[in-house]
């Protein structure tokens, strides 16, 4: 018996006390409303409706119920919004991982869209690597995550990519400062400082590979996980870094200039889990998008693969 359906047939005709009028705003025949209401009777062993002159009055029983049934029938409505909340995303918790170099301003502007979007959503936000975030939303204990491509993890879904551009970092008294551009070969005696690879095995490579492609092979290799090791590493002269020019912008006395020839960028995006995923993790990766393309001016990048597949871009685009 679905009590809730003719609960609510029950409430119409006791505020309409005609049967014909409640039919017609239920959008029913009579008769099945008679049926529905002689159902619930015999369900509950009372009479509801006194039947015995030509007016329909409500029973004592039928008044009590009344009361009752309205109750049960707002609580079964507030259920169900509820329900929809968490279908959407709206409501529960979101475990979000972000890159440690991730800037204030992107994280404020992150989060404050994901407020304005689901204010009943509680996001918890972590400081992860590329490669922690893949361990991570494979072992179910993290539900999305912003990472650096390539990422070879299966069973991940990938939102729109963003692709940032990318300079090299050098001191503003270096000689190398002073053009408008600087060609990777020229940097042929000098260190890269960047991430350890065990941060982002697959961007720490295709970065190598490019630096190779363009003439450059690095004297030595410097890991750096935080900007104010990589600021002093590259100041204290003898090394550069490859990174988006809002990291320059944290130290004055570094300057960011793009790559002669070639047109290199970083390339981000939202990753969640194929199977079971939370249902804020697509809202979260549109976002992160359009946060993450608003930082900076960003090249043109195509439409995400299916997850099965590696994704298949090389970053330098030059071709």
């Amino acid at each position: 018996m679905d009590l809730l359906r003719h609960l609510r047939h029950f409430v119409v005709v006791a505020h309409e006390l005609h049967f014909g009028r409640a039919a017609e705003l239920l959008g029913m025949a009579q008769p099945p409303l008679s049926q529905s209401i002689q159902r619930l009777e015999r369900e509950l062993t009372v009479e509801l409706f006194d039947r015995s002159r030509r007016q329909v009055r409500l029973t004592t029983a039928g008044e009590l119920l009344l009361g009752e049934a309205e109750e049960l029938l707002a609580g079964a409505g507030r259920l169900r919004h509820l329900m929809r909340q968490v279908r959407a995303g709206e409501l529960g918790v979101l475990r979000a991982g972000v890159p440690p170099e991730t800037p204030a301003v992107t994280l404020r502007a992150l989060l404050d869209g994901l407020t304005t979007r689901a204010p009943g959503l509680d996001v918890e936000l972590h400081e992860l690597t590329t490669a922690e975030q893949a361990r991570m939303l494979g072992e179910r204990t993290l539900d999305v995550g912003l990472v650096h491509h390539p990422v070879t993890a299966d069973g991940l879904r990938f939102g729109t990519p963003v692709d940032v551009p990318l300079g090299v970092l050098l001191p503003r008294a270096s000689p190398l400062a002073r053009g408008r551009t600087v060609a990777l070969a020229s940097l042929a005696d000098l260190d890269l400082v960047t991430a350890p690879r065990a941060t982002a095995p697959g961007w720490h490579d295709h970065l190598l590979t490019v630096c190779r492609q363009q003439g450059w092979r690095p004297a030595r290799v410097r890991p750096a996980r935080n900007p104010e090791f990589l600021f002093g590493l590259v100041l204290a002269g003898g090394a550069v870094a490859v990174e988006p020019a809002t990291v320059a912008r944290r130290e004055p006395r570094i300057a960011w200039l793009p790559v002669a020839g070639a047109s290199l960028v970083r390339r981000t995006s939202a990753a969640w889990p194929v199977r079971s995923a939370h249902p804020a993790a697509s809202m979260f990766g549109q976002l992160a998008a359009e946060v993450l393309a608003d930082a900076e001016p960003v090249a043109a990048a195509p439409a995400p693969v299916p997850a099965a597949r590696p994704w298949p871009v090389l970053f330098d685009t030059t071709g």
